[in-house]
């Protein structure tokens, strides 16, 4: 058995391959198309004109479901290793399900409501999927953290705690660097501008701005990174528990046979 085959690791690893796929995808298309500059744009900017912005919607929507199935996974594994005592690691179990999840949509906002197109919406999908996520790394952070030495060791916690760090430091970087760059172009439509010329106005905190932005996308790739060992001791199973022995919808109709009650078969195994 292949690593990767190993419990539920799959999911990570799909999450993290397919979101980093996206991205490169609609960098190089857009960069080959001339629609952005080939210098560190905005990751929204190179989803932004057709036809890289259809294919970045479907992609970045694929990887807002991975990311919710993930973070699911990540919530009945800390739930099953918890006992019912621990009502602290319970609660912050559930809020970092929550969070997660309200990321997650944020994302699949960004995806679907260009920055070219509806602004405010898409820095509303930018704020769900940055700022809401941000507290999702440190929810679970603080869950490495108290489920020590019991479940696992210090060194989890301590890379988690590293990759949190980077994440704020990076949505401090950009959104300081976007307020210069907002600040010293008054009367410029910033959302529609996709090229910038080196040394015009607003140049330089353009490019911390975007760097930020790149490296808080890679900061929340490597998060999920962590899960994959931890993955690898979980998996989920499908059971169907039939409650009636027909399918009719009147309560006079009854068939004597006994209802089967022992089918398992895997929701993916082509066995419904």
């Amino acid at each position: 058995m292949w690593w990767f085959q190993q419990g539920l690791c799959i999911l990570p690893v799909a999450l993290v391959l397919w979101t980093a796929a996206t991205f490169i995808f609609a960098y190089i298309t857009a960069v080959l198309l001339r629609h952005v500059d080939p210098l560190v744009p905005y990751i929204s900017d190179t989803g932004t004109v057709a036809p890289e912005r259809c294919v970045f919607g479907i992609m970045l929507d694929i990887s807002a479901y991975l990311g919710i199935a993930t973070m699911y996974v990540r919530y009945k594994q800390v739930q099953a290793l918890t006992v019912e005592e621990e009502s602290k690691l319970h609660k912050l179990n559930l809020l970092g399900l929550v969070l997660g999840w309200t990321s997650s949509f944020g994302m699949c906002i960004v995806a679907n409501f260009q920055k070219t197109t509806l602004f405010s919406m898409h820095l509303v999908g930018a704020i769900l999927t940055f700022g809401v996520g941000a507290l999702y790394i440190l929810v679970q952070t603080l869950v490495s953290l108290y489920m020590q030495p019991h479940v696992h060791g210090k060194s989890i916690f301590w890379v988690r705690l590293g990759i949190g760090v980077w994440t704020f430091a990076s949505i401090i970087s950009m959104f300081v660097s976007s307020v210069i760059m907002y600040s010293s172009l008054p009367g410029v439509d910033v959302a529609h501008k996709l090229h910038w010329i080196p040394g015009e106005t607003g140049y330089i905190p353009h490019i911390i701005s975007t760097i930020s932005e790149w490296s808080l996308a890679l900061s929340f790739v490597s998060f999920f990174l962590t899960y994959i060992r931890d993955f690898q001791k979980v998996t989920l199973r499908t059971e169907v528990d039939l409650q009636s022995n027909h399918l009719y919808d009147s309560p006079h109709y009854s068939i004597t046979a006994q209802v089967n009650q022992s089918e398992t078969s895997p929701l993916m195994a082509g066995g419904i």
